[in-house]
């Protein structure tokens, strides 16, 4: 068994849960769903080598049985949209059949089938890696990269992190003994804005901390992220994305969403010193800032958890501030940002315009100092992160390249049948485990030393 295989063993068999095929079904509504049609790699891991056949097998029930020699439509592309794109038709045959696809470079292999019941279609998706942990930027970092930051970091210290806490009800269901906090704190532009949880009474010099960020959106802090980490002895602390106020009506957030904060994910893209994504990766270090000045803090071990935009803020909090200790990062979005220059999607949020197959020459060279690729290899941290093998959001392809240039300690759960949204009663207690075990490594770590 070579060296990725052994790899990959150690990655899936603990989540064999997660290396099914994905079945998405749709219907009019004017009858049960009585079809259950599914496409998978015919490998547990859905993993192969650059050139080698895939084969993709499909099958169809009807009423839990197997369906007779109904008519198939496949489509065969690279990540989802891309070519090389095949597609065709194939009669199933006790309601099965194959299809067989290949990629001759890093990347990932999806197969979309489609059945038809009159006006009723089912649709479902399956996924392959192409050799994924050789998949490379699509460009290099630039040379001034960690210049850039540094000026920028020079200037958030310089601003006093003057928090301001306002005490919050504990959210119902929470155990005594925790206390909640409206927290702002100063930063460049937007403060932070978030909720900070803490254990009563606790010792100087004796909690873990935590910072939780937020996926894309425009909503409310998370009260329950920071709370829930409280009854666990951490002092914790979960921001928006915005720096907007907490515990407002919904119609404030809905505003917020279709107004001023509409197109933030492409805001001030066209110069690295105006892009949106700056004051959030400044509002992040400042979260960091605040949690590493409270005396409650042991001095060694500081998380970040996020998903999606979260994760990109994850990744990039951990490049910018080594005192972090350990990450999450799941489907990490601002992953290859220029991946259409080497001829692949770009991850969320798809910020560079095309036009005639050319990107904005402009933008491309703006954001390639927000990207998750380049701030992954700067990452000191211990890295955990799940991806799913159909995510079009944040694709695998950038998600992979991102993950190959981290150098520490780091563990890919790869989530075979997902799409952007895994299954959170798999995915959450896994990240909730995950944080605790290197909590508890610190904590023993600390014990053997004194």
């Amino acid at each position: 068994m070579n060296a990725l295989n052994r790899a990959l063993c150690l990655l899936v068999l603990p989540f064999s849960f997660i290396a099914h095929a994905q079945a998405a079904s749709s219907w009019d509504g004017k009858k049960p769903v009585d079809y259950i049609l599914t496409v998978e790699a015919d490998r547990p891991d859905a993993v192969y080598k650059q050139g080698e056949s895939v084969p993709f097998k499909i099958t169809l029930q009807h009423l839990q049985q197997a369906a007779g020699s109904e008519e198939v439509s496949w489509r065969l592309t690279k990540d989802g949209v891309l070519p090389p794109m095949q597609e065709g038709k194939v009669t199933l045959t006790a309601g099965a059949a194959t299809v067989t696809g290949t990629l001759k470079e890093p990347g990932f292999l999806q197969c979309q089938v489609t059945f038809k019941d009159g006006t009723t279609a089912y649709v479902a998706t399956g996924g392959a890696g192409i050799d994924p942990f050789a998949i490379k930027p699509s460009m290099p970092c630039p040379d001034d990269f960690d210049a850039f930051w540094d000026a920028k970091k020079k200037l958030l210290a310089a601003v006093p992190i003057n928090p301001r806490l306002t005490s919050v009800p504990v959210p119902a269901g929470r155990p005594p003994g925790i206390e909640c906090f409206d927290l702002q704190a100063d930063c460049i532009g937007a403060p932070v804005s978030g909720y900070y949880s803490r254990p009563v009474g606790a010792k100087p010099g004796t909690c873990p901390a935590r910072l939780y960020v937020d996926g894309a959106g425009v909503r409310n802090s998370d009260l329950l992220a920071s709370a829930r980490w409280a009854g666990r002895g951490v002092i914790s602390l979960a921001i928006n994305a915005h720096g907007i106020a907490n515990g407002q009506p919904g119609t404030y957030y809905a505003d917020l969403a279709n107004g001023a904060l509409k197109n933030y994910r492409i805001d001030g893209r066209e110069s690295r010193d105006t892009y949106y994504f700056l004051g959030m990766y400044l509002r992040v270090l400042r979260g960091l800032d605040f949690l590493a000045t409270q005396p409650e803090w042991d001095g060694r071990t500081l998380i970040i958890e996020g998903g999606s935009q979260g994760g990109a803020q994850s990744i990039a909090g951990a490049a910018l501030d080594h005192r972090v200790t350990f990450i999450t990062a799941m489907n990490a979005a601002m992953c290859d940002h220029t991946g259409m220059v080497a001829g692949r999607i770009a991850g969320w949020p798809k910020v560079i315009p095309v036009k005639d197959g050319t990107p904005d020459p402009v933008v491309l060279q703006a954001v390639r100092y927000f990207d998750s690729v380049n701030f992954a290899s700067r990452v000191k941290a211990q890295v955990y992160t799940w991806e799913g093998f159909i995510d079009t959001t944040c694709p695998p392809t950038g998600v992979f390249a991102a993950y190959n240039q981290i150098t520490s300690t780091k563990e890919m759960i790869p989530a075979v049948d997902s799409t952007h949204s895994i299954d959170g009663m798999k995915l959450w207690p896994a990240v909730a485990a995950a944080e605790q075990k290197h909590i508890d490594e610190q904590a023993k770590k600390f014990a053997a030393t004194h």
